[in-house]
């Protein structure tokens, strides 16, 4: 019998060599003529034990991580085709806390599957949710999306159900699909490892998307630094087309749906949805007024759902086991599960997929295990560089979108940065205001001028010049930029910054500078 190794083509797991294990297991197959294949699967999103090995034993999945070329040999003669005894073995992959206490939704065949197999994914209820849709009547999909209680999981946190309604509802000779993939806050990566790990549940979800709405073309906008994840899902594309899941007739139905991937040039501002259609239209990437919403006049001028990976994504299992079973997840009006990201100076880091509602308390210490460095947390920033830093001491803030609303948050692409006690907040508010400066479009003033006056107030701050009146410019320059900017990119820097003044002050208060006397 024909043992299956698991070696993830994620590229988390190939940054720190995947590649070069999976050469050496195939070495290591053909040295000793073993019956032994290898599949380059997703990634389970433990990242501190990529590259990690699975094989298929008698008795399960069995997990070895973090896997050098140089162990695969001592792994071969521990038995590890049988899932023999080993110091980088973890047992059965499920039963490894971090993965144990999840609860896979949109990522339940993440690492599990094959990406590129199209029968793997049929067992594991793939397309279940397309042939209910193309079975109910558009308005009955919508009606289901909504009551399941989805919302964007992109940032904004917008019912998807409410966004599809009023594209369903706009007259337009052709509608689209957009799939907003730019994901380039730090600290996220849900999107990326759903595209090259699972990529035919975004088909899915797309197609879904299509029928219920009226759209027939779909485009999947890719930032460029995700070479992989493009390479996966054009591939991916090309076999649903040949395997009739894409094209004139959906699965067999009356239904059309069709779709291509393109590649963004790596403004972090085109993942703004109207920056997205501008850079998708062959134009500048540049913030557009609203009104109309994309929704009435997006892409080409036409109606158009712009929807986040994780949107679309989380579709084919509200239609598969209806929206009773998604709703009952969550708290609140946050209502599902959330793949929480979690990075930066912490101990397990990697992909939580999780109901909403666990606090924050609980998903850095007890899951994340605190900080890598063993010292203690004083700051995590959720939600991107655009994201507030909270403090220890409002750790018992739900992870529910109106929870961080009222505290001054917001919970953005569920991206979670942990810090311990020798960052420096002023430095941070800085970097927020720097970072925005960059990244400006350019085409309103607060967040053009806006950011750029407020690194040189940061700068000032530090030096010790006024610090009392330069913070209340900084404070005062946030207010603007929150209120007077066109987008997300100026209206959110001055989350980070005032959560940095308000929760840290001491490190708003630096020695004056003392000149040398002559």
């Amino acid at each position: 019998m024909t043992v299956t190794i698991f070696v993830p083509r994620d590229a988390a797991a190939l940054a720190v060599g995947a590649d070069k294990v999976a050469a050496a297991i195939e070495k290591e197959i053909a040295a000793r003529g073993v019956d032994a294949r290898i599949v380059r699967n997703g990634s389970r999103g433990m990242l501190w034990l990529e590259p990690l090995v699975e094989v298929r034993a008698d008795h399960g999945r069995i997990a070895y991580g973090p896997v050098r070329p140089s162990d695969v040999a001592s792994l071969f003669d521990a038995g590890f085709l049988e899932g023999g005894a080993h110091p980088l073995c973890h047992g059965q992959t499920h039963d490894i806390p971090f993965y144990a206490s999840q609860t896979r939704l949109t990522f339940s065949r993440c690492g599990v599957t094959d990406p590129l197999s199209l029968d793997d994914y049929r067992q594991y209820r793939g397309l279940t949710g397309l042939e209910k849709a193309i079975s109910m009547a558009p308005a009955e999909i919508v009606k289901e999306v909504t009551d399941s209680g989805l919302r964007g999981r992109g940032g904004a946190g917008f019912p998807t159900g409410i966004k599809w309604k009023t594209v369903m509802d706009a007259a337009g000779p052709q509608k689209y699909i957009v799939c907003n993939a730019d994901e380039g806050d730090s600290a996220t990566f849900a999107d990326r490892m759903i595209m090259e790990g699972d990529p035919f549940v975004l088909i899915e979800g797309m197609a879904i998307a299509g029928i219920a709405t009226g759209a027939t073309k779909g485009y999947v906008y890719i930032r460029s630094e995700y070479p992989h994840a493009i390479a996966v899902m054009d591939e991916a594309v090309r076999i649903a087309r040949q395997e009739k899941i894409l094209g004139a007739s959906v699965l067999g139905s009356a239904y059309a749906f069709d779709m291509e991937v393109r590649s963004g040039a790596g403004a972090y501002v085109c993942g703004e949805e109207t920056s997205l259609l501008n850079s998708l239209e062959g134009r500048r990437g540049i913030v557009r007024a609203k009104p109309p919403l994309p929704a009435l006049q997006g892409f080409l001028g036409r109606p158009t759902v712009v929807n986040n990976v994780m949107s679309l994504a989380s579709v084919p299992v509200i239609l598969d086991r209806g929206a009773g079973f998604y709703r009952d997840f969550g708290m609140g009006r946050s209502r599902g599960t959330i793949p929480i990201q979690i990075a930066g100076n912490v101990k397990h880091g990697g992909l939580y997929e999780v109901a909403f509602g666990l606090t924050l308390g609980e998903i850095v210490e007890k899951i994340g295990g605190g900080t890598a460095s063993g010292r203690p947390v004083k700051a995590v920033q959720v939600g991107g560089p655009l994201g507030a830093y909270f403090p220890v001491s409002m750790f018992d803030t739900p992870f529910d979108y109106e929870a961080f609303a009222a505290r001054d948050g917001l919970i953005g692409h569920a991206g979670i940065t942990v810090f311990d006690d020798t960052v420096d907040m002023l430095k941070q508010a800085r970097f927020a205001m720097e970072f925005c400066a960059i990244e400006s479009c350019g085409k309103c003033t607060p967040c053009r001028i806006g950011s750029t006056r407020g690194v040189e107030t940061a700068d000032k701050i530090a030096r010790g010049i006024e610090p009392e009146k330069n913070k209340v410019l900084l404070a005062d320059l946030c207010n603007t930029m929150k209120f007077g900017s066109l987008c997300a990119l100026g209206g959110f820097t001055p989350y980070p910054v005032m959560s940095a003044m308000t929760h840290f002050p001491e490190d708003f208060s630096p020695a004056p500078v003392v000149e040398a006397a002559e």
